[in-house]
């Protein structure tokens, strides 16, 4: 992780510590569906995102503030502090900083008694107390509190989280509550004033303004804890700064269209760009971790490369020894085996350039359209081949090829636990000098392996205490289990640890 850490520097791209997401598909969400009153969730107009500039003067930022500010709360991040220090815990802060200012090299010492580890921001949806904030705001806490503008205090229960989009979602017992409506981001327009509100440096209930400076940048930072990140966020110039993560970008009239989450620095603080997830996206988040409690994402199936970028065009024409030119347009490199390209007739070489009509004119903007999808949606896909422009549409299937929505009861164990698992080879047994033994695979970044310190190669020996030699084991010992689970396992220099957690 600081050898990535190193590599990202000379683009100085760092979290902000407190970020929240929102966003769309609110028919998900009504008394129709299931019975429970969404109502807060389709209050704003659809067109609510965007007001004129001419009328965005003094009254209009202090009636927003005066909306805005009594929804955002402080998120304050305890970890166990007899814990070793974690690999992810160089993520925690290469995202966190320091929120309390000063030097931002962080002490590698345990963190004062009833201190947090790392204080961030949320808002709040709904009256019944659902906070929505940052992935990495909550990572690695044992215990999340929530102090609201009021500085009332609560302890928050954690409902799920997408690394996918660094969003998660808490929820709070308390009725009543002052709470954001979402509006339409894809009615956001460059240049239209926003204020971010958040708790930075960690001074409470912060309003700063400015404009939306860009849309649909990438900026290659949620790819520290994903293998399939969605970036396409709202690029601001209001001041942004640790402990903004998780906090509230709203337009004039105090409506929700993005969940600050990083900023861009050589310093770790302010230098004029400050990034949000747009309000469409993390509300479909949202609305799939309260329904099924995980988030439904359908994929197209495709291996891609992002022909607006110079230097990946560049450097595939190098590999490849291809002639291919920089343009707007996502080159289809592989279709993967019975996804949902394949079955549409999509092959390598062509070239995706809209879906349901809208211009895909980067790889951000083909991962915003897909990725805000659920498997077994249908979309229109536009792309040319030699040339020629070709219409199709395509439905969309998960991971596992599948079309049908999925809860956590019909997650797999290794997709519970966030690992799969090999057979060990008679040399590595040799090697170890170990009886029983299997090699995690495909550790999910945030996943219940990766938390308590495995990664990929590591050897896991027994788990609750019984020996395990395929996967198979695993399952057997972990189908249907519930409680808390005792994994004993070998790093790569040969050192046992044991280590916890509670079955998802």
């Amino acid at each position: 992780m600081k050898n990535t850490l190193k590599k990202l520097m000379p683009f100085a791209l760092t979290g902000v510590i407190s970020g929240a997401t929102v966003f769309g598909a609110s028919h998900y969400f009504t008394k129709e569906n299931n019975g429970e009153d969404f109502e807060y969730f389709t209050k704003a107009s659809k067109n609510s995102a965007f007001v004129g500039m001419g009328s965005a003067v003094g009254d209009d930022f202090v009636k927003a503030s005066k909306m805005t500010v009594p929804a955002v709360v402080t998120i304050k991040n305890y970890q166990d502090r007899s814990a070793q220090r974690m690999p992810d815990q160089d993520m925690f802060d290469f995202f966190f900083g320091n929120p309390f200012g000063g030097n931002q090299q962080r002490q590698q010492q345990q963190t004062p008694k009833n201190m947090p580890s790392g204080l961030g921001s949320g808002v709040i949806i709904s009256p019944d107390g659902y906070i929505i904030s940052n992935n990495h705001v909550v990572a690695g806490a044992n215990k999340l509190e929530v102090v609201l503008s009021n500085k009332k205090s609560y302890i928050a229960t954690l409902v799920g989280t997408d690394p996918n989009t660094d969003i998660s979602l808490l929820k709070i017992e308390e009725k009543g509550l002052p709470y954001l409506n979402f509006a339409n981001s894809d009615m956001v327009e460059v240049g239209q004033w926003v204020l971010a509100v958040g708790n930075p440096l960690g001074l409470n209930s912060t309003v700063t303004a400015g404009i939306v400076s860009a849309k649909g940048r990438s900026i290659d930072i949620l790819s520290q804890q994903s293998r399939t990140p969605i970036e396409s966020f709202i690029q601001t110039d209001a001041a942004i700064n640790p402990g903004n993560s998780g906090g509230a970008l709203v337009n004039v009239n105090g409506d929700l269209i993005g969940i600050n989450t990083a900023i861009q620095s050589k310093t770790g603080y302010y230098e004029g760009y400050g990034f949000a997830v747009p309000s469409n996206l993390a509300r479909k988040i949202v609305e799939d971790i309260k329904k099924f409690g995980l988030v439904q994402r359908g994929f197209l199936g495709i291996g891609s490369l992002d022909l607006s970028n110079d230097m990946a065009v560049a450097d595939y024409n190098t590999k490849k020894k291809a002639n291919l030119k920089v343009g707007d347009g996502v080159y289809v490199t592989e279709t993967t085996p019975n996804s949902g390209a394949e079955d549409a007739g999509i092959r390598p070489g062509d070239i995706v350039t809209k879906i349901d009509g809208t211009n895909i004119g980067s790889f951000a903007d083909l991962s915003f359209a897909i990725g805000s999808r659920r498997p077994g949606d249908k979309v229109t896909v536009t792309y040319t081949r030699n040339g020629k422009p070709n219409t199709v549409t395509v439905t969309l299937k998960d991971q596992k090829g599948g079309t049908s929505s999925r809860s956590k009861e019909d997650l797999t164990v290794s997709e519970k636990i966030g690992s799969e698992f090999e057979p060990l080879s008679d040399r590595v047994k040799t090697d170890y000098g170990l009886e029983s033994g299997v090699l995690a695979k495909n550790v999910a970044e945030g996943g219940e392996m990766d938390k308590i310190g495995v990664v990929d190669n590591f050897i896991v020996m027994e788990i609750n205490g019984k020996p395990v030699n395929s996967q198979k084991d695993v399952e057997k010992i972990l189908n249907g289990y519930k409680g808390n689970v005792q994994v004993k396992y070998v790093d790569s220099y040969g050192r046992i640890t044991t280590r916890g957690f509670k079955m998802p």
